[in-house]
C-alpha cells in the first residue's frame, strides 16, 4: 500500500483525504440512524391508548421521551391538539418538513465525494502519462517497453484508487438515501394517524358530553312532570 502511495504521486494524498472524510461522514450517519431507530407501530399504539383515555399529558411525555423524528412529529400534533383537523394536518406536515434536513445531512457530501474521487483519479492518470511522455521526449530516443509500461502502471494507480474510494462511498450513499425515504414515509404515516387519533378522540368526547347533557335534561323534565302528581298525593 505504501508503495502505491509513493508511486501514485500527489493525487494519491488527495484521494486519501477524500476517503478519510467520507469515512467520518459514513460513521456519523450510521450513528444517527441507529440513534433514531424506533418501532413506529408501538409508539402510535401507546399514544393512542393515552389519547383515548384523555391523558394528553402522558401522551406528550411519552412522545417527548421517544427518540427520532416520528416521535417529534407526534409531539407537535399533541401540542396543538385543540386545532381543527385541517390545521392539525398542516402542523404535522410542517413538523415533518423540518425533520427532512436532519435526515439528509451529509448525504450531499457523500454523493459529491463519490463523483469527485474518480475524476481525481483520472486527473492523476493524465498527469502521470504526461510526465512519462515528457521524460521520453527529453531522452530523444526510443524507450524500452518496460520503461513505458512502468510509467503507465504508475499513472493508473490513481485511477484505481479513485474507483476504490468512489464505489463504496456511492453504495453507502444509496443505502442512506433509502433509509431517508423510508423514514419520510414513516413520518407521513405518523402525522396522518396522529391527526386521526386526536380528532377521533375529541369527537368521541363531544358525543359523550352531548349524551350526558341530553340525559341530564331528560331527567330534569321527568322531575318536573312528576312533581305536580306528588303534590296532589300529599294533599
Amino acid at each position: 500500500m505504501l508503495q502505491l502511495v509513493e508511486q501514485g504521486g500527489p493525487f494519491v494524498w488527495v484521494l486519501g483525504a477524500l476517503a478519510f472524510v467520507s469515512m467520518l461522514l459514513i460513521l456519523e450517519r450510521i450513528f444517527f440512524f441507529q440513534k433514531v431507530r424506533i418501532n413506529v407501530g408501538d409508539l402510535l399504539l401507546g399514544l393512542a391508548n393515552h389519547v383515548r383515555k384523555g391523558a394528553f399529558a402522558e401522551a406528550m411525555h411519552e412522545a417527548a421521551r421517544a427518540p427520532g423524528p416520528t416521535a417529534r412529529v407526534a409531539h407537535a400534533v399533541l401540542m396543538r391538539k385543540n386545532l381543527p383537523r385541517r390545521d392539525l394536518r398542516d402542523v404535522a406536515q410542517e413538523a415533518g418538513q423540518l425533520e427532512v434536513p436532519r435526515m439528509e445531512r451529509n448525504l450531499r457530501a457523500l454523493y459529491g465525494i463519490a463523483l469527485i474521487a474518480p475524476l481525481v483519479g483520472m486527473l492523476g492518470t493524465v498527469n502521470g502519462l504526461v510526465a512519462t511522455f515528457m521524460a521520453m521526449s527529453q531522452d530523444r530516443a526510443f524507450s524500452s517497453p518496460a520503461a513505458m509500461s512502468g510509467g503507465v502502471y504508475e499513472s493508473l494507480i490513481t485511477t484505481g484508487l479513485g474507483l476504490a474510494v468512489a464505489i463504496p462511498v456511492y453504495l453507502f450513499y444509496l443505502f442512506f438515501y433509502g433509509r431517508v425515504k423510508r423514514m419520510v414515509h414513516r413520518i407521513e404515516r405518523t402525522g396522518i394517524e396522529m391527526v386521526n387519533i386526536v380528532c377521533d378522540a375529541r369527537d368521541q368526547a363531544d358525543i359523550v358530553s352531548l349524551r350526558d347533557e341530553i340525559d341530564e335534561r331528560a331527567g330534569h323534565k321527568s322531575d318536573l312532570a312528576v312533581s305536580p302528581k306528588a303534590q296532589k298525593s300529599k294533599k
